[in-house]
């Protein structure tokens, strides 16, 4: 309210009396204002419909109708399929029925039945997904499972770098790729491509190569995608005439998703069992990437309190040596108990352009890893300055430093 004089009052008004009605906001809306809805005068009217029919014919029951008949399919041999097995055989259906020329309905209730069948029939094989019983990860050795804070932190790069410091230091080594294949970051890791294994299913396999010393293992399917429970359970990626001192997977999935149901799919290598596995969880060294690392501990939180998984043990940093001011203490209540030991794993130019490739990775990235290798005693001082093994080339001159 004004008084006589001009000045404003902060007086309540007189009971009985009506407050000052506040002027109507301007309805242009300028570079810094958000615009007003229209009122109905401000619109024009809408147009009447027309009774002539359309020259384009209606599709019966449109998208949502399709992806009903697709998850149908895809539950044709499983009725209790997962729903994210489902979700991804009517992805892959549409993708399937879009690539045929015009829109092939056959071709994607086919490709649905076939990746439906296929989730079916693979994780059936491994440990049921709702049970807690522990894993015999004996014919496997020291079971490293490496985890990505959120896409592209770094865990394939992590991965290798730690199964390249173990095969030079003597150790045999599997690497396990749990990737869908067209998004796989070892595609290209060893310079040819090895034996299909058995099993577990026509459509899904696992192919080893070598990688020098090391043996390689990863996921492949004639099938558009590789669905959560078409990751083949851990046995089929080991093979029968090799023995296994250390085993190191790159999950290759999304860890937010993974963490939603780790018991099932790529999840099943955080399966606690004996010797126990040791995940390691990726991040780099920016405050999105530390949110992201504690959302992934706290979907892990439960299925580890319950003794169905083991919790992440080493947190790794890609692409710094230390962390930039004012990052570390962004970190959340979970992530913080992994900080003091945090592992840095300096920038590598040559990776970034090139990816993960027959080459050995650069020694650089080797002796920031070696101390973590030492305290988990799967190094030694001397194994550890052992040189380079033959079939593991160097890259060009000057990125092995």
């Amino acid at each position: 309210m004004h008084s006589e004089n001009g000045e404003t009052s902060s007086d309540p008004p007189a009971a009985g009396t009506t407050p000052p009605s506040l002027p109507e906001p301007e309805r242009t809306a300028t570079a810094t204002q958000w615009p007003c809805a229209p009122s109905p005068a401000d619109t024009d009217p809408q147009p009447a419909l027309t009774s002539e029919p359309s020259d384009v014919p209606a599709e019966p029951g449109g998208l949502q109708e399709r992806d009903r008949q697709l998850a149908r399919t895809a539950i044709q041999t499983w009725g209790e399929l997962p729903t994210s097995d489902v979700v991804a055989a009517v992805e892959a259906g549409q993708w399937a029925a879009v690539s045929a020329d015009g829109y092939e309905d056959e071709a994607g209730l086919r490709i649905a039945a076939q990746t439906g069948q296929a989730a079916a029939v693979v994780q059936r094989q491994g440990l049921a997904p709702i049970s807690d019983a522990s894993a015999d990860w004996a014919g496997f050795g020291d079971v490293i499972p490496v985890l990505s804070a959120s896409p592209g932190a770094g865990a394939t790069l992590v991965a290798t770098v730690l199964a390249d410091a173990m095969q030079i230091a003597g150790r045999r080594v599997l690497m396990v790729d749990t990737a869908d294949p067209a998004r796989s970051g070892l595609a290209a890791a060893a310079r040819s491509d090895g034996p299909v294994l058995s099993g577990p299913h026509p459509a899904v396999r696992v192919r080893v190569s070598w990688r020098a010393q090391a043996l390689l293992a990863r996921v492949e399917s004639d099938l558009p995608v590789i669905s959560p429970g078409m990751v083949p359970p851990p046995r089929f990626f080991k093979p029968s005439n090799q023995s296994v001192q250390v085993t190191v997977v790159d999950v290759g999935h999304d860890a937010w998703r993974v963490a939603a149901h780790p018991l099932a799919g790529a999840g099943a290598w955080l399966r606690t069992g004996t010797p126990g596995p040791r995940p390691v969880l990726v991040c780099r060294a920016t405050r999105p990437s530390l949110l992201h690392s504690e959302q992934v501990l706290a979907r892990l939180d439960a299925w580890d309190r319950s003794g169905a998984t083991t919790p992440p043990v080493q947190l790794v940093v890609v692409g710094a040596r230390r962390w930039p001011t004012g990052v570390r203490g962004s970190a959340g209540r979970r992530v913080s108990a992994l900080l003091d030991d945090a592992l840095f794993l300096p920038h590598s130019p040559d990776i970034a352009t090139s990816g993960i490739t027959a080459e050995v990775t650069p020694k650089r990235l080797r002796e920031a890893m070696t101390p973590l290798l030492r305290r988990w005693e799967l190094l030694t001082p001397a194994a550890s300055s052992a040189g380079r093994l033959p079939g593991l080339s160097r890259r060009s001159k000057g990125a092995d430093q």
